[in-house]
């Protein structure tokens, strides 16, 4: 089990990197063929009044860096509420939850695999675990309380499982949220540099690249903070829809224990 839980992840690393890539050759042409089109400046090379293109390619080369970074954010995201939306099946989670608990409590037990056969989904699979494990020590010469304590056990297992495929590519969202302001910063930092080297010079200060510099390290902050922002509200919003769909694996879980410790009481 460990092993099919090490290759989902592996898979999912190699399967951003190729995202990754994707962005970062997008960024490129974007910032290089687009904002530094010759139309977006004028003689002297200055980007022409209100032309966000040529005022972006200004910022220099850790712009593109960012967007490669905010880009990657952005189909991550795409891709966690794809993946995320399959791992809680076809219908809504919380009336499947509801419903294969109340067959449970009949102990309608081919209804609960019926359920979850039409759910689907990573729920569904932990849940047939569990079920599969409950048939399996019902024949077992076991206390109700030790059987319950086995159930509770597979539940776990299969959540280990399915885990990793559900958190798949949250670790990168996690780091961009770091990186992508620290990459801003230090787009900020070379931009003062060029800032503070136009107004040491000797005579009257360079004008002209005293404001590519300052133009150059607001740009790198904004983006830089933007992306970070961004990075921080995806991963905290898909580590709690991860979360949310746990809690409901682990709740149908404990109503099947259940059903063995209502056994021991009812003797």
């Amino acid at each position: 089990m460990e092993n099919q839980a090490q290759k989902k992840v592996k898979k999912g690393t190699i399967s951003a990197i190729w995202v990754i890539i994707g962005c970062a050759i997008i960024a490129c042409v974007f910032f290089f063929v687009i904002c530094g089109n010759p139309s977006n400046f004028d003689e002297k090379g200055h980007p022409l009044p209100g032309n966000i293109f040529g005022t972006l390619y200004q910022g220099g080369f850790v712009i593109p860096i960012v967007m490669t970074l905010l880009l990657t954010v952005l189909a991550l995201s795409v891709e966690r509420s794809i993946a995320l939306s399959k791992a809680k099946g076809k219908g809504k989670l919380l009336i499947f939850v509801e419903n294969v608990k109340q067959s449970l409590e009949k102990g309608e037990m081919d209804k609960a695999y019926k359920l979850c056969k039409e759910q689907q989904g990573s729920v569904a699979n932990i849940l047939t675990s569990a079920l599969l494990r409950y048939e399996d020590v019902s024949s077992q010469n076991l206390s109700n309380d030790e059987k319950a304590a086995l159930i509770g056990k597979e539940i776990e297992d299969a959540t280990t499982l399915e885990l990793p495929a559900m958190e798949q590519n949250l670790p990168i969202i996690a780091t961009i949220s770091t990186l992508g302001t620290l990459m801003g910063l230090f787009g900020t930092v070379l931009g003062m540099i060029k800032s503070f080297g136009a107004m040491g010079r000797e005579g009257a200060p360079d004008s002209t690249a005293l404001a590519i510099g300052i133009s150059e390290a607001l740009l790198n902050t904004a983006m830089g903070i933007a992306t970070g922002a961004l990075a921080i509200i995806a991963y905290s919003y898909f580590s709690g829809k991860v979360q949310d769909i746990t809690n409901f694996a682990d709740e149908v879980g404990f109503a099947i224990g259940q059903t063995f410790t209502k056994k021991s009481l009812g003797k």
